[in-house]
């Protein structure tokens, strides 16, 4: 899931040498973190948020043929 997450948002940003995905597993279930910059956060979110919501459905849809309960948070470089 960390690879798919990582691919898709540096393909949207200006700065893909600053995305940074991390993954913390707990039995089933995933948190995978995105930290992008700051000055990336609105392509990554997208208008109402439609971007983001994308991606998370990818990411959901990949990690339910694994059986893992997969959340995506979403974060600028500054506030993690």
């Amino acid at each position: 899931m960390k690879e798919l997450v990582e691919i898709l948002a540096k393909a949207l940003v200006d700065h893909p040498d600053q995305v940074v995905v991390t993954e913390k597993a707990d039995g089933k279930y995933t948190t995978l973190s995105l930290e992008v910059a700051p000055s990336d956060m609105g392509k990554v979110i997208g208008k109402q948020g439609r971007i983001a919501k994308a991606i998370r459905s990818l990411v959901k849809a990949a990690s339910s043929k694994e059986n893992i309960k997969t959340d995506l948070e979403i974060v600028d470089k500054d506030e993690a």
